[in-house]
């Protein structure tokens, strides 16, 4: 008999397995205990579903719900279990992924034979219940391209068929729950059985879908409103459907039929509108302090440049401020559970400092700013100041723009509030999406190794501390904004494409962060390339690439 050797992570086991043997079996051999069930695996650092069976000597480290790759799993799951809910109660009904929203997801329903209601939803629910209930088995096969187009186009899935028309491979990698066939980006946990839990709320005309908390999965993640960011998303969807370009294979044929230009163009003046829009009513409110916050590769600095540009254009003319440079010197900095400093935390500013600098600015005095010298950990004053006239504003960038805290003696009338992320337009397909996450990540990735010479493991070592100080800092604040933009645009992955690929295949199977660059280089390689050549100097994505026509 054919043996394999698997050393086991989770509980320091070595043994040796017949040959085909699969994680599932492993899990109840060695009895693994886990504070929560056990979702999916890393084998030699790739991603695999438990179903999966292993065929070569691997260490393996099995993951749960709060993991984010178990989140995943998770979610594809139960996104397959909703549609197939859908199917059964309202055969002629067209499910549809619309874009995440905080600690949610939220889909759309179409051709439904009466109004959505509160009611339908909780009919869709029970059905959902009752799949889970039976433990029906996702069973993931190879299928011949042609035959899953043909499937796909069968079941009225014409985008997912669209998609792999391009597809290079022979075979597509699908899965089957009961009845229904379909293709997701990321694998799915064993069964239904899996899924223990799960909300789903009429919102909106549409349904959210909530999950477990991250933190506690034992508990429904806490639904929270978030009216603004929900309107952003849906100002940024009706431009998708403006230009034709909904999802990945809408954007391809635009390529293939050389109107890659045109959408560019389009992009950028809707972009454009929104800034001029955002001016405009700094302007009519009389602002005097702009506070910009979002998340890392937001395209902020970008942002407050070309804002600066439309306020001129108001006869507003602006001053430049960094929060960081109002960090209280090192001694004083926190220091997190780990004992390192914490730079991210609001009481590493000097926030007394800053109230009192901005206070005086509204008053008519000069104000000599300081500047923070991160080599010696001190503040210094090189005699940078400003006065401000009647027409001036003072921008400010810095993730606790949007926290209360750092205004807290700043007449609240005096400020002007903008929150600005990456909030991804463009989906796989109805039913599979690219996160806000992976979309910053893969901009940070190309930022990163252009101008700090980081390569792509150094940026995905990062990435996790990153995500961390954004939950803690930035996202909590974000409907404090009076203004929100969403930096993403529809063209931007595929002209990323080319840059961020061969950096993301020098993360070597050695290295944990490997599964993360194989799933980031499985979305890229859905899209058609873009050339850059007609991205314009002013563009935000030109911060991450070049030829941006703005000092950094």
């Amino acid at each position: 008999m054919n043996l394999i050797e698997i050393s086991c992570k989770n509980n320091g086991a070595f043994k040796k397995y017949p040959y085909g043997i699969s994680l599932e079996e492993i899990i109840r051999d060695q009895n693994i205990e886990s504070k929560y069930p056990l979702l999916g695996a890393y084998v030699n650092h790739h991603i695999f579903p438990l179903q999966s069976r292993l065929n070569n000597h691997s260490i393996v480290q099995f993951f749960d719900f709060t993991d984010n790759n178990g989140r995943r799993f998770y979610f594809q799951a139960l996104t397959f279990i909703l549609y197939k809910a859908v199917k059964d109660c309202y055969p002629e009904a067209e499910l549809s992924l619309t874009h995440g929203v905080p600690n949610g997801y939220y889909f759309i329903l179409k051709n439904l034979p009466e109004t959505i209601s509160k009611k339908v939803v909780g009919i869709i629910e029970h059905r959902m219940q009752t799949i889970i209930d039976s433990d029906v088995p996702f069973v993931k096969n190879e299928i011949l391209r042609d035959e899953a187009i043909k499937i796909f186009e069968q079941n009225g899935l014409f985008d997912k068929a669209q998609l792999f028309t391009r597809y290079q491979n022979t075979y597509i990698p699908t899965y089957q729950l009961d009845n229904e066939i379909n293709f997701f980006q990321s694998d799915l946990v064993p069964s239904t059985g899996y899924i223990h839990l799960f909300s789903l709320d009429f919102y909106n005309g549409g349904i959210m879908l909530r999950l477990p908390d991250k933190n506690n999965p034992e508990k429904i993640a806490k639904k929270i409103d978030s009216p603004k960011l929900f309107n952003i998303f849906l100002e940024h969807k009706s431009w998708g459907k403006l230009m034709n370009a909904k999802n990945i294979p809408q954007l391809n044929t635009h390529v293939e039929n050389n109107k890659a230009s045109f959408l560019i163009k389009v992009c950028e003046a809707l972009q454009e509108k929104k800034i001029a829009k955002i001016a405009e009513d700094i302007v009519n409110k009389k602002s005097r302090f702009v506070l910009i916050a979002g998340p890392s590769s937001s395209g902020k600095t970008t942002f407050s440049k070309r804002l600066s540009i439309q306020l001129a254009t108001n006869g507003i003319h602006s001053y430049p401020i960094s929060l960081d440079n109002y960090f209280v010197d090192r001694e004083h900095t926190p220091k997190d559970k780990e004992g390192n400093f914490d730079f991210e935390c609001i009481e590493a500013i000097d926030v007394a400092l800053f109230n009192q600098h901005l206070n005086e600015l509204n008053e008519g005095k000069t104000v000599s700013f300081p500047r923070f010298d991160f080599i010696s950990g001190k503040r210094i004053y090189q005699g940078d100041s400003i006065q401000l006239n009647s027409n001036d504003v003072v921008i400010i960038e810095g993730i606790h723009g949007l926290n209360p805290k750092l205004l807290e003696t700043v007449p609240h009338e005096l400020t002007y509030l903008i929150f600005i992320s990456a909030l991804t337009q463009i989906t796989i397909d109805r039913l599979d999406y690219i996160s806000t996450t992976d979309n910053r990540l893969i901009r940070r990735i190309v930022r990163d190794y252009r101008y700090r010479k980081y390569s792509a493991l150094e940026t995905l070592q990062r990435w996790n501390s990153v995500r961390r100080g954004e939950d803690q800092n930035i996202f909590p604040y974000q409907e404090n904004a009076d203004a929100m933009f969403n930096s993403a645009m529809i063209y931007e992955l595929g002209v990323l494409k080319r840059y961020a690929e061969p950096l993301l295949m020098e993360v070597s199977e050695k290295d944990v962060e490997f599964g993360t660059a194989q799933r980031l280089l499985k979305i890229l390689s859905l899209f058609q390339s873009i050339p850059p050549d007609e991205i314009p100097p002013t563009s935000i994505l030109r911060e991450f690439l070049d030829g941006s026509s703005f000092h950094y």
